[in-house]
């Protein structure tokens, strides 16, 4: 009786941590999104804090997305979010499948130079430099070639690879399969919840590029999205004029776009949601 006591404090006490950790997280997203459809009248009657507005208007989304410049970065940010993350992966399993092998020369070196980029790095300014060298300045592929593999990405892939069955393997090369073939009929497969994992990973890095962004790319026909909303959010001369002439405020149009910015990750990941926690788990076996 007495444990079962204690499990019934424990399981009331884990309820409410969770219960508050998960108003926490879902209290600033629902702000930004009643901020986003609250007209600029209701706005300043409130203060300027609307959690359940009590009207509604889409005039703030039909502004954000009537700015030639967001439309226009929203789709430079999905070719570099499918373009990036589709490299990222084809990179990332030709490199981590081949160290997946304990019998590949070199593998321990080829690991520890992978593991050496993890905790230094060249720096701003080399990097900068090999980027304006290479001819990347000024162009969309300065967004994706530099973050091409992520070591962190690539030992996730590399121990799920290590974990699949070797059985497999050896019937394949019994039948006179090539490694090739293994890795494209056999491996890729079979790694399908590591390969959506990681390639989670790649697209929110993608999707949320900005310091690499505002580093090599000047023109302004190139800007990302989330360039874009910063311009936004730091007061762009432009929402002035859109205040001043409309009824939505500043803030509506500023949520707006925040709202339009982040909801295709929040539509992708509920779908993605089971295999991005198996991958995860079967990736950090072992190392």
């Amino acid at each position: 009786m007495v444990n079962r006591g204690e499990d019934r404090v424990f399981n009331l006490a884990s309820v409410l941590l969770l219960g508050i950790i998960g108003i926490s997280a879902v209290f600033p997203l629902m702000f930004v999104f009643s901020m986003s459809i609250t007209p600029y009248a209701e706005v300043l009657k409130n203060g300027g804090f609307i959690v359940l507005p009590r009207a509604i208007t889409l005039e703030g989304y039909r502004q954000a997305l009537s700015n030639d410049l967001i439309p226009h970065s929203f789709l430079i940010t999905v070719f570099v979010t499918v373009v990036g993350t589709a490299i990222n992966l084809v990179l990332s399993t030709m490199m981590a499948y081949p160290l997946s092998k304990k019998k590949l020369p070199g593998r321990s070196m080829f690991l520890m130079i992978v593991l050496f980029t993890m905790l230094f790095n060249g720096g701003m300014i080399p990097t900068y430099l090999v980027v304006k060298g290479v001819g990347l300045l000024d162009t969309i592929w300065a967004l994706i070639v530099p973050s091409a593999i992520s070591a962190f990405n690539l030992l996730i892939m590399k121990s799920f690879f290590e974990n699949l069955p070797t059985e497999l393997f050896e019937s394949a090369r019994i039948d006179g399969a090539k490694e090739w073939r293994i890795l494209m009929q056999i491996v890729i497969p079979l790694s399908v919840p590591v390969m959506l994992t990681v390639g989670l990973f790649y697209a929110v890095q993608h999707w949320n590029t900005l310091f690499s962004a505002i580093m090599y790319v000047n023109d302004r026909s190139l800007f990302p999205l989330q360039v874009v909303l910063r311009e936004i959010l730091i007061g762009a001369q432009s929402l002035d004029t859109v205040e001043a002439t409309t009824q939505v405020s500043t803030e509506t149009f500023k949520m707006a776009a925040v709202i339009i910015s982040t909801l295709p990750m929040i539509v992708i990941y509920p779908f993605i949601q089971k295999y991005f926690q198996k991958g995860a788990m079967l990736g950090s076996v072992k190392g």
